[in-house]
């Protein structure tokens, strides 16, 4: 669906390019966009090459091991119906430290290995379950304590104080969580609501 909403709007821009008689204008923003796409890439290499050594450092301290145990009483809460040894609660927790870091590339793997856990607990294979659902929306809109992707495309610009909006980030990003949690919370009483079986009226015994 995504690909085909982009295609369109390639199309679209081409069709009002031609018809106004500016093909050139389309053809050198593309190049422009293309070439403005690998400066950025290769500015990003360094710092998330930077950023994912780190994150393998924490790992052989054992600082993701004490993170994932503090956010491990977190996960249970926001995951009642997974089981706590289960392989989905280690990815789960590894894919939140990653975003608790800002290592968006990191946490992608880890959630999707997540979700191939949690669809092997889901009954009904062809709907998410409450459980992947949680993750999905903890998943977009995790708090970031250090937004390391947009300080890195901040300094590939040149930005004067490429890290100002650390602060910002963590309020917004806090937000935002508060925000999937209560929506997840809400979803959740009102699914249990609809498959609960409705109560029926105690029957009067007569005595003869």
């Amino acid at each position: 669906m995504v690909n085909k909403i982009w295609l369109a709007l390639i199309l679209i821009g081409f069709i009002f390019a031609a018809l106004k008689g500016d093909i050139n204008t389309v053809t050198k923003a593309a190049f422009d966009g293309a070439a403005t796409g690998v400066t950025v890439s290769f500015g990003l290499i360094s710092v998330l090459v930077f950023w994912l050594g780190i994150m393998r450092l924490a790992e052989d301290s054992g600082l993701v091991k004490v993170i994932s145990r503090v956010l491990g009483p977190v996960v249970s809460f926001l995951f009642p119906d997974v089981p706590k040894n289960h392989p989905a609660m280690g990815y789960i927790l590894s894919n939140m430290s990653a975003n608790l870091l800002g290592l968006g590339n990191a946490a992608t793997p880890m959630g999707i290995r997540a979700m191939q856990e949690l669809q092997e607990l889901n009954p009904d294979k062809e709907t998410a379950s409450p459980a992947m659902c949680t993750l999905l929306a903890l998943n977009t809109a995790s708090i970031t304590l250090i937004p390391t992707t947009l300080i890195a495309i901040r300094l590939n610009f040149h930005s004067a104080n490429a890290t100002e909006i650390v602060g910002s980030t963590l309020l917004a990003t806090a937000v935002a969580t508060a925000a999937a949690i209560v929506a997840d919370r809400w979803y959740r009483r009102r699914s249990i609501r609809r498959t609960l079986p409705p109560s029926t009226p105690p029957t009067l015994s007569l005595k003869r």
